[in-house]
């Protein structure tokens, strides 16, 4: 997002936004250095915010035309704030909380107003040019922000539905005894029997039947979500989504939450941002002499992380002629269970890439080959 830089020849408001579930806090200055004015309102009360900004205008001897600048942190409210800003007339960025600085003191005070004046700082200094105060969140439009919802409500019945099976399954291994959870369920378990004989006891039943019409409901929500399985995708995340589907070990799903999470909508520039933005990038500690491997950083878009993880193990088995399968089995193949995990998590970042490079430059992995139909 182009942000508009301030001068004394150009005087702007700056606002900041601390969003509650109750209340909201605004904090608003001219410059660095500035006591700032901080007003709570009740929220989500828009028409309040709209006067306290015209109040601030007033407070600065601000003419009423004079441009507003405003920040607040990604959370719950999504971006639904940002989006009505911006129709009003302000320009706002919404900001990636892990990358505030913190004081690393122990003990340190926190409270909402301190939040508000740190955010009105780094955002005097974000506007005077200092773009590394902090980072900045990319917002989709409302069609790509809703393009995601299909995959994510799938991801999250098929979550509730393996608790759930874990529950019965659990419970029915509590009393000692063995159950099929699928199709007759109810009359087997009317006919299990304990180690003496006895019939289950009349609790235990209840909560078996209990879980198992949670798990019938859930079957049919997913089988409900697969029919709109067909809703249509904007033109670029068709685009990608039909590129990616095209090559062998990727499917339909796996192609549609990549295009509709990142490579339809998101500007990445190069391979190392790719990666940051899903935390499959190393996350090591380094002080002196000391220096430790910490993994991954694991920030970022965790559907898209657990799809590339998923796609690494399939390409080993359906791409096994090409570049990246032959290195994973080099360096890989002859470790025990948790290098090759390691291994595929190098080989998902490497993937990702290269798919990205695929969607955008039209560079197909090499050796990776296509589908029958498209070969």
């Amino acid at each position: 997002m182009a942000m508009t830089r301030t001068s004394e020849s150009t005087p702007a408001l700056l606002m900041a936004l601390e969003l509650g579930e109750r209340r909201w806090k605004l904090g608003f200055s001219r410059r660095l250095g500035d006591r700032p004015r901080v007003r709570t309102v009740t929220a989500r009360a828009l028409d309040v915010v709209l006067a306290e900004i015209a109040a601030a205008k007033r407070r600065w001897q601000l003419p009423a035309d004079a441009p507003v600048t405003s920040c607040y942190e990604a959370g719950r409210d999504g971006f639904w704030v940002h989006r009505w800003l911006v129709a009003h007339g302000v320009v706002n960025v919404v900001v990636d909380s892990a990358s505030i600085e913190v004081n690393q003191r122990a003990k340190r005070m926190k409270t909402d107003r301190l939040d508000l004046e740190g955010l009105l700082t780094l955002l005097a200094r974000y506007v005077a040019g200092d773009a590394r105060a902090w980072r900045i969140v990319r917002v989709p439009t409302v069609a790509q922000e809703d393009a995601r919802q299909w995959h994510r409500e799938r991801e999250t019945l098929q979550r509730d539905r393996t608790r759930v099976i874990n529950r019965i399954k659990g419970l029915l291994a509590t009393l000692g005894v063995r159950v099929a959870v699928s199709g007759a369920f109810v009359e087997r378990v009317d006919q299990t029997r304990l180690w003496n004989g006895q019939p289950l006891p009349p609790g235990a039943r209840a909560r078996l039947l209990s879980e198992w019409r949670v798990l019938q409901d859930l079957q049919q929500a997913l089988a409900g979500l697969e029919q709109r399985r067909t809703t249509e995708l904007d033109t670029a995340a068709k685009i990608a989504c039909d590129k990616l589907a095209t090559l062998r070990a990727i499917g339909t799903l796996s192609a549609r939450v990549l295009s509709t999470e990142i490579f339809a909508w998101r500007r990445i520039r190069n391979a190392r941002e790719l990666g940051a933005l899903v935390g499959l990038v190393p996350a090591r500690y380094q002080s002196g002499d000391t220096t430790r491997d910490l993994g991954i950083t694991r920030a970022g878009n965790a559907h898209v992380r657990r799809t590339a993880v998923q796609l690494a193990w399939v390409w080993i088995e359906h791409q096994r002629e090409s570049a990246l399968t032959q290195w994973y089995l080099r360096r890989f193949s002859d470790g025990g269970p948790r290098v090759r995990r390691i291994g595929i998590v190098a080989l998902a970042r490497k993937l990702l890439v290269a798919l990205w490079r695929f969607v955008e430059r039209d560079v197909r992995p090499e050796g990776a080959r296509l589908k029958p139909l498209f070969a």
